[in-house]
């Protein structure tokens, strides 16, 4: 979408805002399973994590948390995202200054099922944006696109990530900023589906479990009219100092990470997630090695691969 002047002057009058999130939570669709000529289906989650979803107050047995043009599903366990999944239109896109940095907690879940604002007091450590705070921020109106942007803030929607991670260009901003921009710039459709490596060693700190590493895959549609889906795995190369299974109340130093492209099964595997035709429609499918697939929460394998420059990305 081309924006006119007033479209400018508008956002322009609007910046800085402050955060105005819809009350009508029962007016939200989600993420489209069919917002692309190809339908892309939500995550399942394997039978033996089924249990451990929150489930939203009247929502019967959907653990599906529905936005403006994105869905999460919450492990009650870890009070974080098992995944999120977002519909991006570069054809309907608005750019919009942040709101201010408010975050809220999700009125149709137990405050005690979602990690809230103490968690990020007095550290290094961000509120990261897993749907991305620009990825669902269109529509057919400016009022529909700032909807989509208030949503991202919710709890819901962020996982604790050190600052140097989530801020550097090199690494999960990096990565967004690319997705993003390749979408816009061509105008596509796409579905970015995201969420924390849930591991069982995770370290602990302020009675959290932190993730240590993040996934991240992207589906559009080729000129052939055939799904595409590559995935990504963020993780952290080295804790500093040999810090053990809890976390002093300094909060947790990060070494540097490290950014790589894996086989969608990889992810299926390390998440105990069922990601269906997106597995068959990534350019790595077929790649495994007879190490097999990473157990849930583990690290990654040999079929990884570094990615140092997005030049590195099979596409």
């Amino acid at each position: 979408m081309v924006l006119t002047r007033a479209d400018v002057a508008d956002l322009l009058e609007r910046a800085p805002r402050a955060l105005a999130v819809d009350p009508a939570y029962e007016d939200r669709i989600g993420f489209d399973v069919d917002f692309m000529p190809v339908r892309v289906p939500l995550p399942l989650l394997d039978p033996t994590i089924a249990d451990d979803a929150a489930i939203p107050a009247e929502g019967g047995a959907d653990p599906v948390l529905r936005y403006h043009h994105f869905s999460v599903v919450l492990s009650r366990s870890r009070r974080l995202a098992r995944w999120t999944a977002v519909n991006l239109d570069g054809r309907r896109r608005y750019v919009t200054d942040r709101s201010s940095d408010s975050w809220a907690l999700d009125p149709r879940l137990p405050d005690s099922e979602q990690v809230g604002e103490s968690l990020y007091a007095d550290n290094d450590l961000d509120r990261g944006h897993l749907v991305r705070r620009q990825d669902p921020v269109w529509g057919d109106t400016l009022e529909e696109a700032l909807a989509a942007n208030d949503d991202t803030f919710h709890f819901t929607n962020c996982a604790p990530q050190h600052a140097d991670f989530n801020q550097s260009p090199d690494t999960w901003l990096g990565l967004e900023d690319y997705i993003l921009n390749t979408v816009a710039d061509q105008q596509l459709r796409a579905a970015v589906i995201t969420g924390p490596v849930l591991g069982a060693d995770d370290p602990v700190y302020r009675e959290v479990a932190i993730p240590l590493a993040f996934w991240k895959i992207v589906a559009t549609v080729d000129e052939a009219g055939d799904l595409h889906a590559t995935a990504y795995v963020l993780q952290q190369e080295d804790l500093v100092g040999g810090l053990g299974p809890r976390l002093d109340d300094t909060g947790p130093v990060f070494g540097p990470y490290r950014m790589f492209q894996v086989p969608v099964t990889d992810v299926e595997a390390m998440t105990l997630l069922d990601l269906g035709p997106l597995r068959d429609a990534d350019p790595l499918a077929g790649t495994a090695d007879d190490g097999g697939a990473p157990a849930e929460g583990a690290g990654i394998g040999s079929r990884m691969r570094q990615v140092r420059s997005y030049a590195d990305i099979v596409r």
